[in-house]
This record gives C-alpha cells, structure tokens and sequence, in this order.
C-alpha cells in the first residue's frame, strides 16, 4: 500500500503559485492538497515530513541527456536505468535519454530498454521516451556525432517510431532531402520534432516548422551564427512563437549574454533549458565515451580531441541557478524552463510540470540558497540529503 504523506514546507514556488508556509498531501503518487498548512490538516492515516525549512518546486525535466555517472546511452543502452536511479540527486524527476547519431539497431535495443520497464526495486527519475538526435543531421554542423552514421531522412527508416514505442523527440535538419515529409509522418505519430544540427536558412526552417517542427535543439550550437544578412535558422527559432528552443546555460556553449538575449526573444515558455550532459556528468576529470567518440572531461567542459564541444557536464539544478543569475530570472520564471515547459513539449501538461491536485507527485525540494535536499518522484522518494532530512 503506498504511504500518504503530509508535508510541511515554507514555500511552494511553482511557475504559476507560490504559497508560503505551505503543506502537501500525496496519495497514490498524486499531489492531493496543496495550499497554505493551516487549511490542510493531515489525513488521519498520513506520514507527517516536517521540511518547514525548505522551499518545494516541481521535479525538474531534462528534454536532453546524453548519460552520466560514467555511463553514456549510445554506447550502452542497457544504462538508462542506472543513470536514472542517480539523477534525483540533482533534482530530477523525469528526462528523455538521448541517443545521438547511431545505427538503427543501437536506437532499437534502447527502445526495447525502456519497453521492458524499470527494473525491481526501481526507484529513480522517470525515463520518459528517447529523444533520438539523429541521425538525420547535417554533416557539416555534425558536431560529435559519426558521421559514417548519418542519412538522409526517410520515412522507412523512422517507421517503428512511436511515443507507444518510447520515441518522443526527433532532432533532424530541416533542409535536407525527404526531411519534409518526416517531418509531417513524424507529428501525425504524436513525435515531436525539432531544428538541429543543421544548416538551415531562414526560409528552409520556416518550411520545417509549417511542416510541423516545433521545437528546437541546443540553440546557437551546431548552427550557422547570426548573421544580419543571412539569419538562419537561429533566428527562425527565435522569431517564431509555434517553437520553443533548448539552451545549455553553462557559461560554455552560449555566452551568458546570448541565454539572455534568449530569454528576451521567447518567453519562459517558449524556453526550455537542458543540460545535454554526456558520461562524465558527476565523475573526475579524464577520458569519457559519448557515442563512438572518446572526450577529453576537464573541471568546465567536454571535448574531442580538435578542441569541438562534446555534450556537457552541466547538472540541471545547476542550470536552473545559472539561468537565474545570468539573465535575472525570477525563481518562478526560472523554474517555468525546467518544468511546465518541456511538459508541455512533449503534450504531458496535464499530468507532470506542477504542484497541483491530480499531477504526478514529482517533488524537489531546495534549501533556499537553492541546494536540493530531497527528490520525489511518482511519489516516493528517491533521494535526499540524510543531513539536512530525516525520512
């Protein structure tokens, strides 16, 4: 039987509420009550968390990650879910593991990885379908990805793709022979599908986005620069509000001037900040794999050996802390891009992203300088700092 739960918090920020002096009811992995303590009492059969010194946001949702904790998706599928049981400690609740540029059958054992479900005694962050970047991709913004691997899009090849078959997300170049109309079968499928690793001109990712392209990733890397004569698909992503765009805010893949300037183009919620981190998220400095590359990991950053960016090492609650301070975004705001936003890309606006009665019960919570205590997810935890809370 699943244990209900009482929780007292000081704060709920969430990116439509904030309720100070707050409680928490969570039953059947479902948020019930949500408001101010003194209207909330604790159901009689409730476990009772005093966390009164802590602020409660939305588990945090990551559109693009390679792998961590010395394991990365590509090379090995069967990761997933060991990496997921250590992602909590950043916060995170739910992501999409992502498998770059790679065979058809090294996409098909991760669909069966997820297919087979979570192992015994699971408990981690919520794998919520593969985002496949690639290999449809453009091989002069190939970045690290093989490019032996890639191919011209063609609807054959995408055919078992499905969100019933753990596709969510496709990232392809929208000016490539054929993306068209993958485009429009991808989106009649329920996949969604985004701008990357491209050399798009500005008319070429207006037709990608008519086609049904409605998002795009890791803006401003592995695409042509903005230009004022030629503008690219940059700034296609930036002027059209059917697309919400991906940002690494680690100082390294965009200057913190341009998250910035991002963030005055799109609303929140049209931005969605990832982290695309790869193997050596949470390890030491050294040599990590990413798909069929060997990167050089140093304190800041992820290289292959001509010095091009090769993922990230970036966490997610440490991206949502450099947003805020690079662009002077709210907590609320800030939180927007990490939650209701790639909820809402991937259609699950109704069931994850909030603080809410009848969502999932994903929970993090935070000291007030913003470190994470603890991590919930479906209702149970699965991570917490034994320091600073006693469960």
């Amino acid at each position: 039987m699943d244990t209900i739960w009482h929780i007292t918090v000081a704060q709920v920020v969430t990116p439509t509420i904030e309720i100070a002096n707050a409680a928490l009811v969570i039953e059947q992995a479902r948020f019930g009550a949500v408001g101010a303590s003194v209207a909330i009492p604790p159901p009689a059969n409730a476990r009772r968390l005093d966390a009164s010194r802590y602020i409660a946001v939305p588990g945090l949702i990551d559109l693009q990650f390679n792998g961590g904790f010395g394991h990365d998706f590509t090379a090995d599928p069967e990761s997933i879910w060991r990496v997921a049981q250590a992602l909590p400690r950043h916060g995170v609740t739910a992501f999409l593991p992502t498998i770059i540029t790679a065979p058809l059958e090294t996409i098909q054992h991760a669909q069966t990885v997820l297919q087979r479900g979570a192992p015994e005694n699971f408990r981690g962050a919520t794998p919520l379908g593969l985002h496949l970047e690639g290999p449809f991709l453009n091989p002069q913004k190939r970045g690290a990805h093989n490019v032996a691997h890639m191919r011209l899009p063609e609807i054959n090849f995408a055919r078992d793709w499905s969100p019933q078959n753990r596709t969510r997300l496709v990232t392809l170049a929208p000016e490539l022979p054929g993306a068209l109309e993958l485009i429009s079968f991808l989106r009649e499928r329920g996949i969604v599908v985004s701008a990357g690793h491209s050399m798009a001109t500005y008319g070429e990712a207006q037709r990608g986005f008519d086609a049904g392209i409605t998002y795009g990733t890791h803006l401003f890397n592995a695409m042509p620069p903005l230009d004022h004569r030629a503008p690219g698909l940059a700034a296609a992503l930036l002027n059209d509000p059917r697309v919400t765009v991906g940002i690494i805010p680690d100082g390294i893949h965009v200057h913190p001037a341009l998250v910035a300037l991002a963030l005055k183009q799109k609303t929140p919620a049209q931005l969605n900040i990832v982290t695309d981190a790869m193997a050596a998220l949470g390890m030491s400095p050294g040599e990590y794999s990413l798909g069929d590359f060997q990167v050089q990991v140093d304190e800041t950053s992820a290289r292959l050996a001509d010095g091009r960016l090769a993922g990230s090492i970036l966490n997610l609650r440490d991206a949502l802390v450099n947003q805020m301070r690079f662009t002077g975004a709210s907590l609320s705001d800030a939180l927007t891009t990490l939650t209701t936003t790639p909820a809402r890309v991937l259609h699950l606006e109704n069931e994850r992203g909030k603080i809410a009665a009848g969502y999932i019960a994903d929970l993090t919570l935070l000291t007030p300088d913003l470190r994470v205590v603890a991590t919930m997810a479906h209702g149970q935890w699965v991570w917490h700092d034994a320091d600073a809370l006693a469960l």
